[in-house]
């Protein structure tokens, strides 16, 4: 039986005749397991370390009217956490949801010094919350081990988990990506049962498109996306698969969001810059208008 998250033989094996940069001739797209009308999309917003609470609390009410009718979707927001609370209490009743950007790697309360737990998440009023961000990996040193161990705290907390997997532009050069991923997935989800896998969403976001104005292509990030979904229909079961709704992020703004999600396996989107604003995260949310 082939490893946790561990992608089809064929597909690793693949070796790219691709040009060295990230490539003009578009990667052959994935057949995806169905193209099922049950995974509800997910567009959730990242607003990393910016924003007051003042700021917060007014571009979520700004957001607010803006949004209300996207029916069609999942609308998340992740504000800082000195905001969260007040957030959420100025967003109950509404459509919107509340995401902590990040939370400790133990559930229990204690004597760690600047973590947050799951559990306070969640009692500020967070039902999400975002594991594994590559500026988490790349800037605090997070592994896979601890990652995991954030995942199995968020999940005993009750919280539905937002994984973030994705490679750099050195490791898509290399061929390697492929391979990233499924070790990112491995080492975020290893161990876990079918049923904590009910409340996983993974989030696939290339650190080179991430902030830089270049996003993956739709055939990119559908071809990445189908090998997550088919990776997931080997190792637990393609029902399973087939409700696993996967996001992409990296460089989302409101004149390609449509065609990013044309692709069959892309459930949904994580905006960072573009959520920053009211107005230009509601046109991302409103994609279907």
């Amino acid at each position: 039986m082939r490893g946790l998250w561990q992608f089809p033989t064929n597909l690793l094996a693949r070796n790219r005749e691709r040009s060295e940069a990230l490539d003009s001739s578009a990667p052959k797209t994935i057949r995806p397991i169905t193209n099922t009308p049950m995974r509800k999309p997910v567009i959730a917003g990242n607003w990393k370390m910016y924003k007051t609470v003042g700021d917060s609390v007014a571009t979520a009410l700004s957001l607010k009217p803006l949004v209300a009718n996207a029916n069609h979707c999942e609308v998340v927001i992740a504000p800082v956490f000195t905001a969260l609370k007040s957030v959420a209490d100025r967003l109950e009743g509404s459509n919107i949801k509340i995401a902590g950007q990040d939370c400790a790697p133990v559930a229990e309360e204690g004597a760690q010094t600047g973590e947050v737990a799951a559990f306070q998440l969640r009692d500020a009023g967070a039902t999400y919350v975002i594991i594994g961000h590559s500026e988490r990996r790349q800037f605090h040193g997070e592994t896979d081990p601890v990652i995991r161990q954030k995942v199995e705290a968020a999940l005993a907390s009750g919280l539905q988990v937002i994984l973030c997997v994705g490679e750099s532009l050195e490791q898509r050069h290399r061929g390697i990506e492929v391979q990233v991923v499924a070790s990112q997935l491995r080492g975020g989800l290893g161990g876990l049962t079918a049923s904590d896998l009910d409340r996983i969403i993974v989030a696939y976001e290339p650190i080179w498109a991430i902030g830089t104005g270049t996003a993956a292509t739709p055939e990119q990030a559908q071809e990445m996306h189908g090998l997550i979904r088919r990776a997931f229909a080997e190792k637990i079961s393609e029902a399973g698969a087939d409700q696993l709704r996967i996001l992409y992020g990296g460089s989302v703004k409101a004149d390609n969001i449509k065609s990013l999600m044309s692709g069959p396996d892309i459930d949904g989107v994580l905006v960072g810059g573009a959520s920053l604003s009211a107005e230009s995260f509601a046109q991302i949310v409103n994609y279907k208008e």
